[in-house]
């Protein structure tokens, strides 16, 4: 490091590599992953938004109160598709590991990664059209309005 040993002026700190600054400030590694609040509260919910999923159900994911499918594989679930403890293990029994589902924000990370937002894209655009329901509508909307500003900001969903 080139300031080794430099004491900045105004503060009176030193200049020190970012990992023992981590260090001192206490930076700690999380096991797994967490959703940000900002991201799973704020109204409409962003992840629950980006998923299809409501509120209600996207927080029974991540508070480990249901399994949710993230590879259907060649079984009859669907993704994203919750089960509660006694239909994840009956589908255990019927299936065995001919599909992935999961429970907590590393699920929904899964999820959100696998996501392909260009065919999602263009399927919303050829659904609106076709519905009639005004709350549908709206709902798709700020879906597709969501999933494009995904799109050009290039917001990769595998870092998130």
């Amino acid at each position: 490091m080139k300031h080794r040993g430099v004491v900045c002026e105004k503060s009176g700190v030193e200049v020190t590599l970012s990992k023992v600054k981590r260090e001192r400030m206490g930076h700690i590694e999380l096991a797994s992953p967490v959703a940000h609040i900002w991201f799973l509260k704020s109204l409409p919910s962003r992840i629950a938004l980006a998923l299809d999923l409501t509120l209600r159900d996207l927080e029974r994911v991540l508070y480990f109160e249901s399994f949710i499918v993230i590879d259907p594989g060649m079984t009859d679930l669907e993704p994203c598709q919750l089960l509660s403890d006694e239909e994840y293990y009956e589908s255990l029994e019927q299936w065995g590991d001919e599909f992935s589902a999961g429970m907590g924000a590393e699920s929904v990370q899964n999820l959100l990664r696998d996501l392909d937002l260009d065919s999602e894209i263009l399927r919303l655009q050829e659904e609106i059209p076709n519905t009639k329901s005004e709350a549908k509508l709206k709902k798709l909307s700020k879906r597709l309005k969501l999933l494009k500003s995904f799109k050009i900001q290039a917001i990769s969903l595998n870092g998130w």
